[in-house]
């Protein structure tokens, strides 16, 4: 099962493998408070990417559609995750503040994508 938390939010049992799917470290947060068991840089939104959508947060669809792209590129380290997920429960920790609007729901999302075929 694959889950999406903000990094703010206090740890919990329930959240089995917590990981860390920013490119930068939560501001303010400390790595004991953060409780992160794995920070997986290289699938968060390149650094371009995330400083256009802060730009432009109305463009979500483009975002989206973007970031997919990125994905396609980092197979392995979906593939990883995914692995983890079939034994366990994965949640996806993501600083920002939208909860209904961010990379991790769609990372979340294109995890999920081979479960639902």
């Amino acid at each position: 099962m694959i889950r999406v938390k903000r990094i703010y939010d206090p740890p919990s049992p329930e959240d089995g493998l917590r990981v860390l799917v920013d490119r930068l470290w939560p501001r303010g947060m400390t790595k004991e408070e953060a409780a992160v068991d794995r920070w997986d840089k290289e699938i968060a939104p390149s650094t371009e990417l995330r400083k256009w959508f802060h730009a432009e947060p109305r463009d979500f669809k483009v975002f989206e559609s973007r970031y997919r792209a990125e994905l396609r590129d980092q197979k392995q380290a979906l593939a990883d995750i995914a692995a983890q997920a079939k034994d366990k429960t994965v949640t996806l920790l993501y600083a920002a503040t939208d909860e209904n609007r961010n990379h991790a729901s769609i990372l979340k999302d294109v995890l999920e994508e081979p479960i639902r075929r």
